[in-house]
């Protein structure tokens, strides 16, 4: 299992989004996510979170919200907790990220990019301004097969 922190880093109704096209042997490669990556020894979720947000991006945040855990099940890649957040202040300019392109997104466009279909969930609820969830996502390869939100509502 491997602990995990994604943020989504919001500015004028748009996400900064990643492009994965450069990781050799990369679970997420031609997908767009957030600004994220594994802990380090000692790291709490925040400080793996703003570490990968600097690395990644060049970018230091001034406010982030803590929105929820979500439980990846994949009969490919393992299991992975993933601790989401999600930022509206930051200061610095951008710098190129080995690990792919970094672009400012239109949230109503996300949904139309290649995506993995279970992050069309989790966005879903950030935007409706759920409060903290727990949501448990399980793929077969590519296929989201199950969901559930907080332990009790199946969602597919």
């Amino acid at each position: 299992m491997k602990n995990t922190s994604l943020c989504y880093i919001e500015k004028d109704g748009r996400y900064l989004m990643l492009h994965r096209t450069r990781k050799q042997n990369d679970e997420n490669h031609d997908k767009w996510i957030g600004i994220g990556g594994k802990f380090e020894a000692g790291e709490s979720p925040e400080d793996c979170m703003l570490r990968e947000v600097r690395e990644e991006t060049g970018l230091s945040l001034g406010s982030w919200r803590f929105r929820g855990i979500v439980t990846f099940v994949s009969d490919e890649w393992g299991t992975e907790y993933m601790h989401l957040f999600t930022a509206d202040s930051f200061t610095g300019a951008l710098c190129p990220c080995d690990e792919g392109e970094l672009e400012w997104v239109e949230k109503e466009r996300i949904p139309s990019l290649p995506i993995w279909e279970g992050d069309r969930i989790f966005l879903r609820l950030l935007e409706e301004e759920a409060n903290f969830f727990s949501l448990k996502l399980c793929y077969k390869g590519d296929k989201l097969v199950r969901a559930v939100l907080d332990g009790r509502e199946e969602l597919l």
